[in-house]
This record gives C-alpha cells, sequence and structure tokens, in this order.
C-alpha cells in the first residue's frame, strides 16, 4: 500500500471536518459592538474599539427632538384610544441616561414612556438604542421599526435610526429585513461611505446568497479600512468556496495580522494551508505549507485548548512528520471529553508513524469503535495490525475497509497480501 496516497486520503478526510468546524465558529463570530450615545444634533464618527470582533456598531445615536410637552405634536393619531397618546413625551431624562450609558434604565424608562405614548417616535428610538447597546438585538429591532415607522409617517424619516434598525436586523440575523435599509444607507452618501455600514450591507448580501455583491462590499471596507479583520476573513470563505485556496490564505493571513487574536481565522488558515499542501504536487511547495500550517495552529491553540483546536494542530504536525510531538499533542486531546472520532485516529496515524504500533493500534481500536463505517481507520488499523505481525486482525481490518470500499485497490492488494500469513 502506498504511503503518499495514504497521507493524502489522511488529510482529505479531515479536510471536510474542519473545515466545517471553520464554518460554525465563523458564523459565531458576528459582529457585536455598538456606539456611545453621541451629543444631541451631531454624530458619532469613532469607530474603535477594545475588541474587534465585538464590531460594527452604530454610527449615531438618537436625537431628543422634543423635550418638553410644549413642542409641536406628531401629526399622527392613535390607532385605538389609550391615555395621553396625543401629547408627546418627556424624553429629556430617558436621553440623558442613554448618554450616560446607563442602557437598562434607559430602556425601562423609555418603554414606559412609549406604553404611556405609543405615537411618540422619540421614547421608541431611545428604547431601541438601549436595547442595542445591551445586546438585546431582537427587542431593539421591534421597538426601532415602531420608530421608523413612526417618523416615516409624520414625514421626519431619521437615517440615524434607520441605520440603527439595519444593525438590529443584522445582529438578530434577519439579513432580508436589513438588506433594503443598508443599501439605502450605504448610498445616501458616496462621498463620505461609511466602512461600517458598507461592512453590514456585506454581511447581509453574504447571508442572503449574494456572494459577488458581498465581495465588492468587503473589498470596499478594507480600501476605506485596511485594518478591518472581518471583512478579509469573510473574502477568505468566499473564495474557498470557489476553490480558490491561494486567495483565501492571502485573506486569511491578513485577518490573522488584523487580529491577532482571531480564532476563526487561525482555524481556517491552518486547514487551508493543509488542503493546499495535500493537493500540492511540488513537495517541496508542500512541505513549506505543512510548516505554515503548524505555525497557524500553534498561534491556534494559544488562544484554544479544546479538542477541536488540537487536533488540528496534530493534523498539522503529522503532515509536518512531526509525529512524537504530533502523538504528544493529540494524546492530550483524547482524553477531553469533546475528544472526537478523528483525534483517535489521528493520535493513531501518529503513533504508527512514529513506528510506536501497540500505541497505534489502541487509538485506532478506538476510532473503529466511534466510527465504525470511516473506511480510513481500518486503512490504518490494517497496516498497524499487518507491521505487528497479528495477520488475522489486519485481514479482518482490510475486509472491512474493503467491505466499505469495495472498488479501492488498495484493500484489495493489502487482503490478497496478507491472507497466507493469517491462514498459517
Amino acid at each position: 500500500m502506498s504511503r503518499s496516497t495514504t497521507i493524502v486520503r489522511l488529510f482529505a478526510l479531515g479536510f471536510v471536518f474542519i473545515f466545517f468546524v471553520a464554518q460554525a465558529e465563523a458564523q459565531t463570530s458576528r459582529p457585536r459592538r455598538v456606539s456611545r450615545p453621541a451629543q444631541r444634533g451631531t454624530t458619532t464618527t469613532d469607530k474603535s474599539a477594545s475588541d474587534p470582533l465585538l464590531r460594527p456598531e452604530p454610527t449615531t445615536s438618537p436625537t431628543a427632538k422634543k423635550t418638553s410637552p410644549n413642542d409641536p405634536l406628531l401629526d399622527v393619531q392613535p390607532v385605538k384610544p389609550v391615555a395621553n397618546t396625543v401629547a408627546p413625551a418627556d424624553t429629556k431624562h430617558a436621553y440623558l441616561l442613554l448618554e450616560q450609558k446607563q442602557f437598562a434604565e434607559a430602556a425601562k424608562e423609555a418603554k414606559g414612556l412609549a406604553e404611556l405614548h405609543p405615537n411618540d417616535s422619540e421614547a421608541w428610538k431611545i428604547a431601541g438604542f438601549a436595547e442595542l447597546n445591551l445586546k438585546q438585538y431582537a427587542e431593539a429591532a421591534k421597538d426601532l421599526e415602531k420608530a421608523v415607522e413612526l417618523q416615516r409617517s409624520s414625514k421626519q424619516e431619521d437615517p440615524n435610526t434607520e441605520g440603527a434598525l439595519a444593525q438590529a436586523y443584522v445582529l438578530s440575523e434577519k439579513y432580508q429585513e436589513a438588506l433594503p435599509l443598508l443599501v439605502t444607507a450605504t448610498s445616501r452618501n458616496a462621498s463620505q461611505p461609511d466602512p461600517l455600514m458598507i461592512y453590514y450591507r456585506g454581511v447581509a448580501e453574504y447571508k442572503t446568497g449574494k456572494t459577488a455583491d458581498a465581495e465588492k462590499s468587503f473589498n470596499s471596507v478594507i480600501k476605506l479600512n485596511p485594518k478591518d479583520p472581518l471583512s478579509p476573513f469573510y473574502l477568505a470563505q468566499i473564495a474557498l468556496a470557489k476553490n480558490d485556496i491561494d486567495g483565501a490564505i492571502t485573506s486569511l493571513n491578513r485577518a490573522t495580522v488584523n487580529d491577532p487574536r482571531m480564532t476563526a481565522a487561525w482555524t481556517l488558515l491552518t486547514s487551508s494551508y493543509l488542503r493546499r499542501a495535500a493537493t500540492n504536487q511540488d513537495q517541496a511547495k508542500a512541505d513549506a505549507d505543512y510548516l505554515n500550517a503548524v505555525r497557524a495552529g500553534e498561534a491556534l491553540i494559544k488562544l484554544r485548548t479544546d479538542a477541536e483546536a488540537i487536533t488540528l494542530f496534530g493534523q498539522a504536525l503529522i503532515g509536518s512528520k512531526q509525529y512524537a510531538r504530533a502523538a504528544a499533542a493529540l494524546e492530550k486531546a483524547s482524553t477531553a471529553p469533546d475528544a472526537t472520532p478523528i483525534t483517535f485516529y489521528l493520535l493513531g496515524v501518529a503513533h504508527s508513524r512514529a513506528a510506536n504500533f501497540p500505541k497505534a493500534i489502541a487509538a485506532l481500536e478506538t476510532a473503529a469503535k466511534k466510527s465504525p463505517d470511516d473506511v480510513n481507520v481500518y486503512r490504518e488499523l490494517g497496516y498497524a495490525y499487518e507491521v505487528s505481525k497479528q495477520y488475522a486482525k489486519a485481514l479482518a481490518a482490510y475486509q472491512k475497509g474493503s467491505a466499505l470500499a469495495p472498488n479501492d485497490p488498495d484493500f484489495k492488494e493489502s487482503i490478497e497480501r496478507v491472507k497466507p500469513f493469517a491462514k498459517a
């Protein structure tokens, strides 16, 4: 049996698992940061954040337009008779609480005012902004929807409120609803584009299957903000979907430089290097990619020490032929409660390549119990048995693999090779 063929199949097995691990992690790495409230009548342009993964943010805060019962009334009639539905609410104190970042108090007071004055857009608006800061995205979307509806009815449209509603939609995963608002917001002032709103637009486009539009949006963000880590990460996923591994690696390297603590990017970068290495016909380039995968994996396990991260790192070490180091890492991963069959399979491969066949057999037998339909496990297990001269067990393992993959010539060759010894 060709050991080079086995190596390629080894990594082909891992790629599907690891790629979807990275994809799943990516979906949870959505931006969550919201901005501090601006002074009344102004907007904020401060885009800084302590954690790049908690972004983007609302670019403005609500502007209180009515602060006393003497202000002009909104020309909106109540749907049904309720107390004080025509007179505007006094939102001055609620807005002050919002400015002071007392978001829970601001939300509570504004919601109370909105109940008494359901036609007052400012009360709904302040409540929505406060909830957005509290990361109560679904509630924020509902209240901001009401504010926008009232503003439009009174012909007092406010781009700030519409922008905040678009962000609340994105953060509550209502991408279809968010996209029209984001298209309007990013088209409104072409001379001063807001990279954060363009980023939101890219996310909404990506999530609704408009990947070509999303690619343009994310590239626009990078031009406006070269230090952004999230747009390159999305571009990498788009590239991988097109089988553009080189493009994905370039984007992921940019993402990890911009945010060295972005675990999803390190995960996807490690697996992308492994994928390119396993398919590269130039051995020198493949070896370089395996080493790059190890370096990316080292960065990853500084941030994550769960079984999935260590398993991916162990796979990179196997590719770079650092078998003893791989076995040590995978032994640790195999003791974790979230250890998967692939962890034990790779542990068996590492021990096998290090010529520690008793430990290889133990790990591979565990992998076979956990994943009895994995043809790759029986390929490796049969080999470990055969080298250990346990020919009857080797034959059984090869036959099991052949039953799962009847057209695989390696299993047929292996069965013929060990069959005479198994009968002896």
